[in-house]
């Protein structure tokens, strides 16, 4: 049969015999899973394709036919994958240039091995879109369009198989290129695998095409020792047998020296010289014992090695009580063998060697063993990405290696490839708007539409894996509110927030400027306690809100002013009012003058029963502080008489106007006395800022940094950007509270301060 294969093609020598060789392997191989009817149907179907030029030399030369029997046998014999892996391979060149439909290969192999092929031409497509494949996306955009470990196990095959047969690759370049890519994405992926046999030929290969001097001084220094370490080799081994068959009876083991990989040689010369690295070779015990007693056997051997050789105990490294996570076990010990001489010794079971070979694959065949359900295992790295690569028992077939091996992604997150081949993570349900900001902040801001895989799209546009995509900006485009709606990353919503916001403080500006501006014009002066009542009345809760609402266009600007015009008229008037009630009482009651009062008018003031004079230390029992307004020391301020006593008000407490005009009776008026006390007034604070920790850390110091203030509590509430603090604290007199809301005001973030 392999002979009829032979003969379809023209191919060299050296192909005719590896043709032979794989193709006779994996008939035997197909021997034993599936009948005989099936291998002649599968191979005169190969066999009619190779006729009709289905597996012609690709662009390099490479025959392809060799090429998939060459990855189908590292498949089978050296990683352990079933036969559904290898008709996948064998057919994957047919489907893939439309030589066969689906529907055929299903009618000879199953569905299986079709599912690997579309699933191994997916992952194809991500080497036509970037050459970035040394960055941890792609690794991860890899995994997550592969979706069977399966597929990734096949890869690796391939690039083996393409290193192996790099030297007949044209051009050079092509194996250089070939051996860079094998040492950033694929070694480690095998290593992680736990596929160390191919991790360790991989990098060798890879050092043979990317720094062919080291390789070949390396080799040829391990030439020039071999004699010499096979000797010694020998001779450490010798005894360990004998005593170990002494011990051992009812064992059977094997014992071997294994040379280490010229790349492992090659990171050990970059800290010492050729000549004075000790363990350029490894003894390896490997006990053939049931699962029960493997763990026994296992340090059993280790206390007679230990018991013959003196151990390095800081070298002891014990896979065996905990496995790597990939599934490795053995106990690695390191002792002092004939000429003073470290060795490295390794101690495992038939088992665990296997499982140290073949990787992953290994498990499946001994999963009966292990555990029933889903176990978490192997990749290390990978892991940490996929979250969870589950695998998990449960009934049989005729496919005892890889039953279930599906890779579970994380449902949060997906990669997508920029014009130039870059691969950018994104989070789950991601729009051209998300991608657009993570690219950069002015690309987002300025995004109109994208083209994903060549067609045109919106912004809003939601992301797949694997997306190609291109942003379409323009200078007259910015973000807007509603794209807080269309981004679902953080960092998205971050900057349209950022963006946001810095128009706002520039419109508010422009607000103001403009208010400001109209009752210059008009001549009228600007009273901030008037202003804000008035905003606060016509149901604005912050000044941000009403300058926004004056940028919006939302108001009545003109009409605002005239309002504002006659409440301040009004308040002018009421102020005209009791300023002459109390005219009679030599001073202007209502008007704070830090200067101190001489002795002598307190005098006359105490000894007049129509003032009352207050004392800042509030010595008196004949009166109390008003809890609707808090008036402090300086504050304009009248005395109403209630059913609890004198209270004590702000002239602009909320509750002046009615108290004044419609129980006048019950008022009189009220001095501060000239003295200066210790006792503190409590006052709340209002402020509003920027939503940003490093403002609120700034007004907190300002206030305990402050002379004569004293911070009590505050509380802090945040939304659409910005925080709103109320600050209770302690002022000794107007004069202290009005340097306080200064410079309270004066910091950069902070928008609004107003006392309550």
């Amino acid at each position: 049969m392999c002979n009829h294969l032979l003969s379809l093609n023209m191919i060299t020598g050296e192909e005719r015999k590896e043709l032979y060789s794989s193709a006779r392997y994996l008939i035997r191989n197909l021997n034993e899973q599936i009948d005989r009817p099936r291998i002649r149907q599968i191979y005169t179907q190969l066999k009619t394709l190779y006729a009709g030029g289905a597996f012609t030399r690709d662009e390099h030369n490479m025959n392809m036919l060799l090429r998939q029997l060459g990855d189908a046998r590292i498949v089978s014999e050296e990683i352990g994958l079933g036969i559904h892996a290898v008709l996948a391979l064998l057919y994957y060149i047919p489907l893939k240039n439309a030589h066969l439909k689906e529907e055929d290969i299903v009618a000879v192999t199953g569905e299986e091995p079709v599912r690997l092929i579309k699933l191994l031409l997916k992952t194809s497509k991500l080497y036509s879109r970037t050459r970035n494949i040394d960055s941890d996306n792609f690794q991860n955009l890899l995994l997550s369009i592969a979706q069977d470990i399966q597929v990734i196990l096949l890869i690796i095959a391939d690039r083996l198989y393409l290193l192996r047969y790099a030297k007949h690759l044209k051009p050079a370049s092509l194996a250089v290129e070939m051996a860079k890519e094998a040492s950033l994405l694929y070694a480690p992926m095998a290593h992680k695998l736990g596929l160390y046999t191919i991790k360790g030929e991989m990098e060798d290969l890879s050092l043979k095409y990317t720094d062919r001097k080291i390789f070949e001084f390396i080799k040829r220094k391990l030439g020039e020792t071999k004699k010499a370490r096979d000797l010694y080799i020998e001779c450490f081994i010798q005894p360990v047998r004998e005593r170990l068959e002494k011990e051992l009876k009812d064992v059977s083991f094997e014992i071997k020296g294994r040379t280490k990989s010229i790349s492992s040689i090659r990171n050990k010369l970059r800290k010492q010289q050729f000549e004075d690295i000790y363990d350029l070779f490894a003894i390896r015990i490997i006990l053939d014992t049931p699962l029960e007693r493997e763990r026994s056997l296992c340090w059993q051997t280790y206390s007679i090695i230990t018991d013959m050789f003196q151990p390095n105990p800081e070298r002891l490294r014990d896979w065996i009580s905990v496995p790597k996570s990939n599934g490795y076990e053995s106990l690695h010990i390191t002792v002092l063998g004939p000429d003073k001489r470290w060795v490295e010794v390794q101690i495992r079971t038939k088992r665990m060697d296997e499982i140290a070979e073949l990787g992953v694959a290994a498990h499946w065949r001994y999963k009966g063993v292990h555990t029933q359900g889903r176990i978490d295992e192997f990749m290390n790295s990978v892991r940490e990405v996929l979250e969870a690569i589950r695998y998990g028992s449960g009934g049989s077939d005729n496919l005892p290696l890889l039953k279930n091996t599906a890779l579970t992604m994380p449902d949060n997150e997906i990669y997508v490839f920029t014009p130039q081949g870059a691969v950018i993570n994104l989070p789950q349900g991601a729009t051209v708007l998300d991608f657009a900001f993570a690219i950069h902040s002015r690309v987002g801001a300025q995004a109109v539409s994208a083209k994903v895989n060549g067609k045109n799209v919106p912004i809003k546009f939601k992301l797949q894996n694997g997306d190609s995509v291109e942003v379409i900006t323009s200078t007259q485009q910015n973000a807007k509110p509603d794209w807080l709606s269309i981004v679902v990353s953080s960092k998205a919503k971050s900057k349209i927030r950022q963006i946001l916001r810095a128009e706002e403080d520039a419109g508010i500006s422009v607000a103001k400027e403009t208010v400001s501006r109209r009752l210059k014009n008009r001549k009228i002066e600007y009273d901030d306690s008037v202003f804000i009542r008035l905003t606060k009345k016509q149901g604005y809760k912050t000044l941000s809100d009403f300058y926004r609402a004056v940028l919006h266009e939302q108001i009545d600007v003109g009409g605002f002013i005239d309002l504002y015009e006659e409440s301040l008229k009004a308040e002018n008037e009421l102020r005209e009012k009791l300023s002459e009630a109390g005219a009679k009482q030599q001073a202007d009651t209502f008007v704070y003058k830090p200067d101190p009062v001489d002795a002598a008018q307190q005098s006359d003031s105490r000894r007049n029963p129509d003032v009352l004079v207050l004392d800042q230390n509030l010595t008196g029992i004949e009166y109390s502080l008003a809890q609707c307004c808090n008036p402090i020391y300086g504050d304009e301020v009248f005395g109403f008489v209630s059913n609890r006593g004198i209270k004590i008000h702000r002239f602009n407490c909320p509750n002046a106007p009615e108290l004044l005009n419609r129980y006048g009776e019950k008022v009189i008026t009220a001095q501060w006395s000239g003295q200066t006390g210790s006792v503190g007034y409590a006052i709340s604070l209002e402020i509003i800022g920027r939503d940003d920790l490093a403002v609120v850390t700034n007004i907190i110091s300002v206030i305990k940094k402050e002379n004569r203030t004293k911070l009590r509590t505050y509380s802090i509430d945040s939304a659409d950007s910005l925080f709103k603090g109320h600050f209770l604290i302690e002022v000794e007199n107007r004069e202290t509270l009005s340097i306080l809301m200064r410079k309270l005001g004066n910091i950069v973030g902070v928008k609004h301060v107003e006392r309550l």
